[in-house]
């Protein structure tokens, strides 16, 4: 078990083959929602490692082990969100932001409102191995909702949101550090 919404099956793929100086263990890595071990949609592709002996261990990750996570995360409902109007107005978004931009918002509340933001994934986000790095491809919609006086709530709009980003590791100074990029 990973958490409350992932497991995973890192059992052996083939019998341990032992060489002079190494031992080459191949682990399937396929991750399930938790209680609900179901087939992937993916089909794993196989892959080598660069036969480099400079280091004592090697961990390779597939695109496939990638993309079993994300299904299962996603099936779980772990890509959606909801961003309470507590913290809408720490950062001071409420319904006047949001008429200044969108004149329909405004006509529906005269006195700024709090919002509450709905995040949520319509797609199973894409996974992509490259050469330095990894992009993730994420489809989604957001709902803004208005917090009325009487503590109901009110679809001010929905748009849909398309999101593409890549993300390098390296490491540096015996840390593992990250950068993340927003391509569109």
């Amino acid at each position: 078990q990973i958490d409350d919404l992932a497991e995973v099956d890192y059992s052996l793929s083939s019998l341990p083959e032992v060489f002079q100086p190494f031992i080459e263990l191949d682990l399937k890595g396929v991750v399930f929602p938790a209680g609900n071990y179901t087939d992937s949609p993916y089909v794993p592709a196989s892959f080598t490692i660069p036969d480099q002996s400079d280091s004592m261990l090697y961990l390779a990750f597939s695109e496939y082990f990638f993309q079993t996570s994300s299904f299962a995360y996603y099936t779980a409902g772990a890509f959606n969100t909801t961003i309470a109007e507590e913290t809408c107005s720490y950062f001071n978004i409420n319904t006047e932001i949001f008429g200044s931009i969108i004149p329909e918002v405004a006509k529906y509340s005269v006195t700024p409102n709090p919002v509450m933001l709905k995040l949520m994934a319509t797609e199973i986000p894409i996974i992509s191995l490259e050469q330095d790095s990894f992009t993730v491809e994420i489809r989604g919609s957001m709902e803004v909702l208005a917090v009325l006086p009487d503590s109901t709530t009110q679809s001010l709009f929905t748009m849909n949101i398309a999101a593409n980003a890549s993300i390098s590791l390296n490491i540096f100074d015996q840390k593992l550090m990250g950068s993340l990029c927003l391509n569109r």
